[in-house]
């Protein structure tokens, strides 16, 4: 049954079909988490939406579920799964920018990076994450935090509409005039609806910022955090920061007798003018000694590219995740306890806040269910060596182990791990019963289930 089907793909397809057994197939079902070592039935690598059509129609016809790759960087490895048809839109990364209307379109296989250089030619930017090789797709769908989150709002808020092939191969263009139901879940409810080809955001006048990192000795982790945490609650909103556990890598601002040692760090990014940064970072500044800084202008692609060294393909990966509405002195007990021992220069654990804007949007409104949080923390576990892999794993484990109890019950699902199911209501928060009943709607047979899974009603 499987080789007409597959053949008759092969006729509609403009990219490339790939099966078990070809040269390139082993090559093709890589992802970033080198964990994770699946085997799909079939791996369609897109060229365009009509690729993504005949795909989905040929998982139904095979009778198999669909795992859809955008960017690539679902540290679960949600982009394969074994005996999965692989829809992999990695090639689909047209950008089309409207200065005028301040919009963009972009293509469900663009990073951030792609995204970026594409609007800063015309100074605009929306909120897009802290890694630019993050792909656009699955970081919006779940929610979408980075350092323009306390100004702009989550990427989510920012989206205009999504083009969507649904699980029977229909296309359709969702906003809140079309398609309203679906268009609230797929802000927050992540791939579970169908395959979104292509997203249109609003944009903002952003162009060079005053960004960068503060190291601080572990020592002083308490004051810092007590220090960022009351200021973070009433600083201009034109400032992102987040805090940080960050083995020292060897980089010219940090002393030679340091790299290598642990710190506590603050990452501000200030989008404000320029002549106002030195007193809006200030207060961060002064949280306590600072052992090197490098904080200065640069283009917002730069800081938003600046780790990006830190995590290349090909790591071990394994993260836990929380919201938290404040840093209480337990919590900060937790971290000081936990954040020293972080394993290797890969490895990190960030506070990243999800106020300002994102407290103006009504909790209702989009299918991001954790609005009254004042943050997003993430213990990410990030290595070289697989024989660490246990060890490491355990870091993670423990850290959040004794942090879970100072948070709220869920935490954001792009940061959620693969073995999260049990906790995939919570991590959807309010918003999981009416996710339940439009997954229900648009992929009652589940063929979309390789993510943080919502049971259809």
């Amino acid at each position: 049954m499987g080789e007409p089907v597959l053949a008759n793909l092969k006729t509609q397809v403009r990219g490339e079909v790939i099966v078990p057994g070809e040269e390139r197939y082993d090559e093709a079902r890589k992802v970033y988490n080198a964990m994770i070592d699946k085997r799909p039935s079939v791996i369609v690598r897109c060229a365009g939406v009509a690729d993504v059509i005949a795909a989905v129609k040929a998982a139904r016809a095979l009778g198999v579920s669909v795992a859809v790759r955008g960017g690539g960087h679902s540290v679960p490895g949600f982009g394969t799964a074994d005996d999965a048809l692989v829809v992999d839109l990695s090639r689909m990364k047209g950008i089309r920018v409207n200065p005028t209307a301040k919009t963009v379109s972009a293509e469900g296989g663009c990073t951030w990076g792609d995204f970026n250089h594409a609007t800063a030619a015309f100074e605009l930017a929306t909120t897009g994450g802290i890694i630019s090789t993050t792909g656009i797709a699955g970081l919006t769908l779940g929610g979408g935090i980075g350092y323009l989150t306390r100004g702009l709002g989550l990427s989510l808020d920012n989206l205009v509409s999504a083009d969507v092939v649904l699980a029977d191969g229909s296309f359709v263009n969702a906003s809140e005039k079309k398609h309203a139901d679906l268009f609230w879940a797929l802000r927050g409810g992540g791939g579970n609806f169908g395959v979104v080809t292509s997203f249109e955001f609003r944009l903002h006048p952003v162009s060079n910022v005053v960004a960068g990192p503060m190291f601080f000795e572990v020592e002083d982790a308490p004051e810092v955090m007590r220090a960022y945490d009351a200021y973070i609650t009433k600083a201009p909103r034109q400032l992102g920061a987040f805090f940080a556990w960050q083995i020292a890598p060897p980089l010219p601002f940090i002393p030679a007798d340091r790299h290598g040692d642990t710190f506590c760090a603050l990452v501000a990014c200030w989008t404000g003018a320029p002549e106002k940064a030195k007193k809006a970072i200030a207060p961060l500044r002064d949280a306590a000694p600072v052992v090197a800084e490098a904080v200065g202008p640069m283009p917002y692609p730069a800081i938003n590219a600046a780790f990006d060294g830190l995590v290349p393909p090909g790591l071990q990966h394994y993260w836990k995740a929380v919201f938290a509405k404040g840093l209480p002195d337990k919590a900060i007990a937790v971290h000081t306890k936990h954040g020293p021992k972080i394993p290797v220069v890969n490895s990190t654990m960030h506070i990243y806040p999800i106020n300002g804007a994102v407290h103006d949007v009504a909790p209702g409104a989009t299918a991001f269910g954790h609005r009254d949080a004042k943050y997003a923390t993430v213990i990410a576990g990030m290595w070289p060596d697989p024989a660490q892999n246990e060890a490491n794993t355990r870091w993670v484990k423990e850290y959040y182990r004794d942090l879970a109890p100072h948070a709220e019950e869920g935490g954001y699902i792009n940061f959620a791990a693969g073995d999260d199911a049990n906790r995939v209501p919570a991590n959807f928060g309010r918003s999981y019963a009416r996710l339940r009943k439009v997954k229900a709607k648009y992929d009652s047979k589940n063929i979309f289930r390789h993510n943080q899974n919502i049971a259809p009603a």
